[in-house]
């Protein structure tokens, strides 16, 4: 049986094509998601609380908003949004926050839906090569007349590559998908912590 070029494969099949523009969309947006959490992630958490903290009990409240607007993270931004909403009651700046909360979750979920879609679509994609594969295997075999596995290798080789394709597509996809969204739970549990801090140290203010 002759050797398999898979690049004739590859050039030949549509759905490899396909998961190829879906690996580089995923390559992307995963990029994409590591520079923004890398961006987003408040360095020396405790020396930054300790700070506002000192702040706080100088009463160096203007100060405090100055130095949280110079810091480009979720938790930086929640404090300088209370900060700036101080003169509420306690129960509005609480849903004030919430709000906040919810908005600094839209940018840190963004584009992770493109990262999930593609894990769920890809192995079907590959499925959907592979079928393709099969059948043109079964119209070569059929029109060349006679059995033989030098006329079927070419189609089913096509059919093999396209699952793996998925399957190589879709793995990581799923991997780098639940590790950002683990790190936006914990983000996200953070800011809870902290705004709840937040209001207490506003309300002794």
């Amino acid at each position: 049986m002759p050797d398999i070029n898979f690049l004739e494969i590859f050039r030949s099949s549509f759905t490899l094509v396909i998961l190829l523009l879906c690996s580089l969309l995923c390559c992307t947006f995963a990029f994409e998601r590591w520079w923004y959490f890398r961006k987003a992630r408040q360095k020396k958490v405790d020396e930054f609380l300790a700070h506002i903290s000192g702040m706080f009990k100088e009463g160096k409240v203007d100060k405090a908003l100055e130095y949280t607007a110079k810091i480009d993270s979720p938790l930086s931004r929640l404090f300088n949004y209370a900060l700036a909403h101080r003169e509420m009651s306690k129960a509005d700046l609480e849903e004030l926050l919430a709000t906040k909360r919810q908005e600094e979750r839209l940018g840190l979920e963004g584009n992770l839906g493109v990262l999930g879609t593609m894990g769920n679509i890809a192995p079907f994609i590959g499925l959907f090569g592979t079928v393709v594969g099969i059948i043109k295997a079964f119209r070569d075999l059929a029109l060349s007349g006679s059995g033989g596995p030098t006329v079927v290798a070419r189609g089913i080789a096509e059919a093999l590559v396209a699952t793996a394709a998925g399957l190589a597509v879709a793995i990581p996809s799923v991997i780098i998908y639940n590790y950002f969204t683990r790190k936006v739970k914990v983000i996200l549990s953070e800011l809870e912590i902290f705004s709840a801090r937040l209001v207490i140290m506003l309300g002794n203010k």
